[in-house]
């Protein structure tokens, strides 16, 4: 079982406009989407749908807080949340035709009682696998997600940013860090395939037995105790990009879950992927082609280690 924490939760909340955003213009719209969002609460439904049995975890709170139990619920997605005081943060993504448009809260402020409850509800769970995933709300610090790592003999995988990764102190077994995250983990550029793979082989030889970077339209790279692995990302229509980086990593431990090996892996991080992202917002698309191999995707080894 997989057990996803989201520390800071969202309600994701994507519009779009046939038409570039303007300044001093009221812009309107009827395509509008409420979708249960963070990193942890997306990589639990979307292994839900790659036949994994999932839970997902962190704090909520509010009418938001809320939706999100609501909406979980109405997916058939098991929770396990602890509940806080403060309003669960709602973001919001706008899609025009100049481009994509990121307004994100901070979230509620945690306490150190309200981290108490969720090691306790993770420890309750006994995972086999542990997922923290996205930004740390006011009040939480690394300490804490170390401590999650600590609680439990389960194998902790984390999706946090790059400077998180090169702070943390626990034993975590895969990582997913983005081109940017790897640059700010490792402080080295990273603008080319090669210099990905040279940071993410650094962030390997600090105790990551899988690094998984994806790499947006250049596709991804898995680096292992054995090898380095390359995938390039499938040539489809793009509607939105949120959750793209959440369905790599959901591929990937959903096939290390069935069994499958590290370039099986991979494959179907790039496939669940390229599903994710031909949907608006984070709603959950038709996966059956990851879980047949109906869909080819090309795996190479770029090299031994």
């Amino acid at each position: 079982m997989i057990l996803t924490v989201t520390p800071n939760p969202a309600v994701d909340h994507t519009i779009h406009f046939d038409e570039p955003l303007q300044t001093g213009v009221v812009h309107r719209t009827d395509d509008a989407v409420f979708t249960a969002g963070g990193k942890g609460i997306n990589v639990a439904k979307y292994v839900s749908a790659l036949d994994v049995e999932a839970t997902a975890s962190g704090f909520l709170g509010g009418h938001f807080g809320q939706f999100i139990r609501d909406r979980l619920e109405a997916d058939d997605i098991q929770s396990d949340f602890v509940a806080i005081h403060d309003n669960t943060r709602l973001n919001t993504t706008v899609l025009a035709t100049d481009g994509e448009y990121k307004l994100n809260h901070n979230g509620p402020s945690i306490t150190d009682d309200d981290v108490d409850e969720l090691v306790e509800a993770v420890e309750a769970n006994e995972p086999d696998t542990l997922l923290v995933g996205g930004s740390l709300p006011p009040g939480m610090s690394l300490s804490a997600v170390d401590r999650l790592a600590r609680a439990g003999d389960w194998r902790t995988a984390i999706d946090m940013g790059g400077s998180a990764l090169s702070e943390l102190d626990a034993d975590y077994f895969a990582c997913k860090p983005n081109r940017p995250e790897l640059a700010a983990a490792t402080g080295q550029t990273v603008e080319t395939n090669d210099d990905a793979i040279a940071a993410a082989e650094e962030l390997h030889e600090r105790g990551f037995e899988y690094v998984l970077a994806s790499l947006g339209g250049d596709g991804a790279i898995l680096v292992t105790d054995d090898e380095v692995l390359s995938a390039p990302a499938l040539d489809v229509e793009v509607v939105d990009t949120v959750g793209a980086g959440d369905a790599v990593f959901s591929g990937f431990l959903a096939a290390l879950d069935h069994g499958k090996s590290d370039a099986e892996a991979l494959r179907w991080g790039i496939l669940t992927a390229a599903r994710v992202v031909g949907v608006a917002g984070t709603r959950v698309p038709h996966l059956g082609d990851v879980l047949t191999a109906q869909t080819h995707v090309e795996v190479t080894t770029v090299r031994e280690r």
